[in-house]
């Protein structure tokens, strides 16, 4: 297969049109999973896509929406924030695009990137352009995620009870139970000095998906013992777990995947330290040069 052929077959291309649809059906903003819902509600993406995952645990067809959006921000039809915020240009607003556009889109940036590799080493082209075509290349999250994996089942406790600490929960004690209903500890969030309510866990350390099954089960199991649960996995969830934990007149779950559990380790610089680098620029010293 030519590497042009290659170009043409990125899967993800599909999404540039029915994100930016999705988008204006939104209001023109929306999180990353508000925005990845209603593309797969729109388009009717069947379950068996939907439960597909990527070798590091993450959902394939959320990242293949994720690589659209990427393009479509190149291409300024969507902000650039980073806030996990998605929102439409002025320019984006009133986009629409077939799929001979988006794929135009998609070749004249690949494009541009050879060209940039050509004038840069390698190391030097932005890691998120690396791989044109929808396969990133292993960096930290890819690291971190190998890690969690190897942890043993109570180090996996321990750390999201560490999280759940860090995330303003109190009180978080892991019960080191089996045969307890999935239940692995539980805590305090203490809303303001008037409210609190308590929380009952479930660690995952999984590679695969969780299924609506394990959801059922472990509601089962808070029944009566906690007003919100929350299940943590190093994997994903089944859309129809997601359906489950969701679902009217039943207790809340909240589900935390293993990109919104990296995610959180991010933004709490929780086993991760934020490096600052800087780009030279050329342009500048050339000015000094004569």
């Amino acid at each position: 297969m030519t590497k042009e052929k290659k170009h043409d077959g990125a899967q993800f291309v599909q999404y540039f049109g029915p994100l930016l649809d999705a988008l204006r059906d939104l209001g023109g903003s929306a999180t990353v999973d508000e925005a990845t819902d209603r593309v797969a509600e729109n388009l009717q993406i069947p379950e068996s896509v939907l439960n597909e995952t990527l070798p590091s645990g993450g959902s394939r067809f959320k990242n293949q929406v994720a690589w659209a959006r990427f393009y479509l921000v190149r291409e300024n039809l969507l902000d650039s924030s980073r806030r996990g915020v998605w929102s439409l240009t002025e320019q984006g607003k009133s986009t629409h695009l077939s799929h001979e556009q988006a794929r135009g889109i998609f070749l004249k940036w690949v494009k541009i990137f050879q060209e940039e590799r050509a004038k840069k080493s390698a190391d030097e082209i932005p890691q998120e352009v690396a791989e044109e075509t929808g396969s990133r290349s292993e960096d930290y999250r890819s690291l971190v995620h190998a890690l969690l994996l190897k942890l043993p089942p109570s180090g996996f406790e321990r750390l999201s009870q560490r999280l759940l600490r860090e995330a303003g929960f109190n009180q978080v004690v892991v019960t080191g139970k089996s045969g307890d209903g999935g239940i692995d500890g539980f805590g305090t969030l203490q809303v303001n000095p008037l409210v609190s309510f308590k929380v009952i866990f479930q660690c995952k350390r999984y590679s695969g998906s969780v299924s609506s099954s394990t959801v059922r089960d472990f509601r089962g199991a808070m029944a009566g013992r906690a007003e919100k649960g929350i299940i943590i996995t190093t994997g994903g969830f089944t859309a129809e777990a997601k359906k489950e934990a969701a679902r009217d007149g039943a207790p809340p779950i909240e589900l935390v995947d293993g990109e919104k559990l990296i995610d959180m380790m991010e933004r709490l610089e929780l086993g991760l330290h934020a490096i600052t680098t800087f780009e030279v620029d050329h342009a500048f010293f050339k000015d000094f040069q004569d």
